[in-house]
């Protein structure tokens, strides 16, 4: 994968504010998104969905965070579990999709899957 100094600067900035975030947990949709994102740098809170055991469960688990950073995959799965947690869990806490947005607008697009971060560790080191 072709990766601009660019990318590398905005990538390091972007970890940078997710672990300055207080009261706040990254959510994440797998085990190998959230060791993606320790390789890369990230030290804060991560909660994987996949270790709730369903939709109800998570919500009720996560609303007693301040701030919910969502990190799911631009996938179809991805993007419904964005919706859904959205829809349970707007009017309990802050939902945040700013850090999805920024990681699609640094990465132009070439990571769909939070698991492929893991491609940037050796310039992120």
């Amino acid at each position: 994968m072709l990766v601009s100094e660019q990318e590398i600067l905005e990538l390091k900035d972007f970890i940078f504010q997710l672990n300055a975030i207080d009261n706040a947990v990254v959510i994440v949709e797998g085990k190998r998104d959230s060791n993606a994102l320790r390789k890369i740098g990230h030290t804060g809170k991560i909660l994987e969905f996949h270790r709730f055991s369903g939709m109800i469960d998570f919500a009720d688990s996560v609303a007693k965070f301040e701030r919910l950073i969502i990190l799911f995959d631009r996938d179809k799965k991805g993007r419904t579990l964005t919706g859904k947690t959205i829809q349970l869990l707007q009017r309990r806490t802050k939902v945040d999709l700013s850090f999805k947005r920024k990681l699609r607008i640094i990465t132009k697009g070439k990571i769909k899957f939070v698991e492929e971060l893991v491609s940037y560790e050796s310039y992120l080191a």
